[in-house]
């Protein structure tokens, strides 16, 4: 729950129910929330803005109502999935696709991303990545890995550099690619060899973001996505 206070400025003219969706969205837009967050308690949220509960509740009714906002009724108000991404999902859900095309997929959207995440990306985003890296690092080192745990922090540290891109879309797409290729096959760490060269190919991109060389960054993704394809699809 964020209770920030400089995320909820108090509103200006106009009519007050839209004004306080349009801030919900601005603040949901920057990034400041995110999709399963839930927004301050209603009292304390109107007095942010400095409106009237009335009003608030008019406003996340209506964002209720578009499926920005969840209302879950004694729990809370939650930031909900874009449209994007829940179109997406479901677009995917419907087709069989095949672990050819979802590596196709990856190579597509995380190419480019660790090439602008290299050239463009923040201090802050940057360090989340790192931080990413350091946690999912650590994990692998267990003389007993938690597959299942690795597979998770191997997702956040990809998605995290996507992050750092500075793209939405490529940061939704990957994440339901992720949820597809998560649900449809185990983890490729657990192949002989694959996480011992998984840890070197991480290794090799953290270097090329640290060193803000997008072309190595690059090539150091795809070394990792082919490798990765290779031990999900072996070859007859």
């Amino acid at each position: 729950m964020s209770t920030n206070a400089d995320l909820w400025l108090p509103l200006r003219q106009g009519k007050v129910s839209d004004l306080i969706a349009r801030r919900i969205l601005d603040v949901i837009s920057a990034d400041m929330l995110k999709p399963g967050d839930r927004l301050p308690p209603e009292r304390e949220l109107a007095a942010m803005l400095k409106t009237s509960r009335p009003s608030l509740r008019e406003a996340l009714r209506s964002l209720n109502a578009q499926g920005f906002l969840e209302i879950r009724h004694g729990a809370g108000v939650f930031v909900t999935d874009p449209a994007t991404t829940r179109t997406l999902r479901e677009a995917l859900a419907t087709e069989k696709m095949s672990l050819t095309e979802l590596f196709d997929m990856r190579e597509v959207l995380e190419l480019p991303a660790a090439e602008w995440a290299a050239r463009t990306g923040d201090a802050a985003n940057l360090a989340a990545v790192e931080d990413a890296y350091d946690t999912l690092h650590a994990a692998s080192l267990a003389l007993e890995p938690d597959w299942t745990e690795l597979q998770r922090l191997d997702s956040l540290f990809h998605l995290r550099i996507v992050e750092a891109a500075g793209n939405r879309f490529l940061i939704r797409t990957l994440g339901v690619l992720q949820e597809i290729l998560a649900r449809g096959m185990e983890t490729t760490l657990q192949a002989p060899g694959r996480l011992e060269k998984s840890r070197r190919d991480h290794e090799r991109i953290l270097a090329a973001l640290r060193a803000r060389d997008p072309a190595a960054a690059r090539r150091a993704a795809r070394t990792h996505i082919r490798g990765a394809r290779a031990a999900a699809i072996p070859r007859p």
